[in-house]
């Protein structure tokens, strides 16, 4: 989503270069840009200007660190104060009560019932509780049959609700229903309309006057920029929002509206949409988003990640392989697939520091998943024996092989010279680990 903001930031930024300190003078131009930067990333003209303010203030006061240079002293302060507009720090869920209410309200076609299913995977998986699913959109067609077949497919109770009943009437029904069923988080996915109108309004007030929610969340999309800040305060208005979802994040979003709508309306941001699939959803942290848009990277979002993915003990497994020179091709199809859970390669690269320097390089290199995809189409055209060892992998061998993954007998050849010599290299530096001579380089 922060892409293009992303790149622009951090060319500005280099600016400040080569300055032996810094004054009015020499950020004065750096200032103007970082604003048409914001402006362009349809930021709302307010907050661009509090974090402009903010940002000169603290760079040319006593706050600046004089034991650094003058350009990480302003990427510093730049940082800090992206936190600060993002919000300071994540905001927990809050699901202390049993059973915990959640109402998910938003326009329609924003995600609400999506993220419904995201939200209960979430809540069962990281805070270990058990979610339920209140269908009470009766206008949208199929609204109750998709969130019963995403509960069903992730194996989350959902209430059966009936498209001619009343909203009010699923939700009075609910109640009995959660608590037969032991539910301790109840998730309502409520209507949307195309814009805030008084009808749903009051229909969302009615329904909270019959089951009081803990949280009010507001699912917005990425991808309205500022007219999410007006979307936002008409909700805000009318039912006192607890927090927000961005979905679509992972599309071409200029951001504009994770940066305003913090700012402008003073709710926390609590989660971020980041795919299609119900396993799509990160729990949103300033820090680490603000570390994304200036190119410092998201390392402990990618830990989470791999903690999410990678299995200890098939990771040990692997490491025990590689140390013994046992790794085959069968395991490098497993890591594939594991890379694939992850989002990918592109996808984990835009969480490591520094990209954004060699994003032109990378350009001119075949899209690693592309090439991934092609090796992973060889693996699956050999046979068992095939990936256990290689060496049997004659002319013949090879090329079926390569008919049967639509690539060259070249390519072929070329992932297992490859393959050999990682597989060797992958021994030496393991066993200098493990005699802690550290590695050979």
């Amino acid at each position: 989503m922060f892409d293009r903001l992303s790149e622009k930031m951090n060319s500005t930024l280099k600016r400040v270069r080569g300055q032996h300190k810094i004054s009015e003078a020499n950020i004065e131009e750096v200032i103007k840009e970082i604003r048409m930067n914001f402006l362009e990333a349809d930021v709302h003209f307010k907050v661009v200007k509090t974090f402009i303010d903010r940002v000169k203030q603290k760079a040319l006061g006593a706050e600046v660190i004089s034991s650094i240079n003058p350009e990480q002293q302003f990427v510093k302060i730049v940082h800090e104060e992206l936190v600060q507009i993002l919000g300071g720090g994540a905001a927990d869920l809050n699901c202390r009560e049993k059973p915990a209410v959640i109402f998910l309200v938003g326009l329609q076609g924003v995600g609400k019932t999506t993220t419904a299913a995201k939200l209960a995977l979430f809540i069962r998986q990281k805070l270990g509780k058990k979610p339920g699913l209140v269908p009470a959109d009766i206008y949208r067609p199929a609204a109750i049959e998709q969130l019963q077949i995403l509960g069903k497919q992730n194996n989350i109770p959902v209430f059966p609700s009936q498209a001619g009943q009343k909203p009010e009437e699923i939700l009075q029904q609910s109640i009995n229903w959660v608590r037969d069923n032991l539910i301790e988080v109840v998730i309502v996915d409520t209507a949307g309309r195309l814009q805030v109108d008084d009808e749903l309004m009051s229909e969302l007030q009615r329904l909270k006057g019959i089951w009081a929610p803990h949280e009010t969340l507001l699912v917005a999309d990425a991808m309205l920029g500022q007219q999410s800040v007006q979307v936002a305060t008409g909700f805000h208005e009318k039912l006192q929002l607890t927090g927000l979802v961005l979905t679509k994040v992972d599309g071409d979003a200029r951001g504009g509206a994770a940066l305003s709508i913090r700012e402008m309306i003073g709710i926390p941001i609590k989660f971020l949409g980041t795919g299609e699939k119900v396993a799509a959803l990160e729990v949103f942290h300033p820090d680490r988003l603000a570390g994304r848009i200036l190119d410092m990277g998201d390392v402990l979002t990618l830990v989470e990640r791999a903690q999410e993915f990678v299995d200890e003990k098939t990771a040990k497994e692997s490491a025990r392989k590689m140390m013994k020179n046992e790794f085959t091709f069968e395991d490098f199809l497993s890591q594939i697939q594991m890379l694939k859970k992850m989002g990918g390669i592109e996808s984990m690269l835009k969480f490591l520091p520094g990209m954004n320097e060699i994003k032109g390089k990378l350009d001119q290199l075949p899209p690693p998943d592309k090439e991934l995809k092609k090796v992973e189409a060889m693996i699956h055209s050999m046979t068992r024996q095939e990936r256990k060892n290689p060496d049997v992998l004659n002319a013949s061998r090879r090329r079926r092989i390569a008919s049967g993954s639509g690539t060259q007998v070249s390519d072929l050849n070329k992932l297992v010279k490859q393959f050999e010599e990682s597989k060797k290299m992958m021994s030496q530096m393991m066993k200098f680990k493990k005699g802690g001579k550290g590695f050979p380089f």
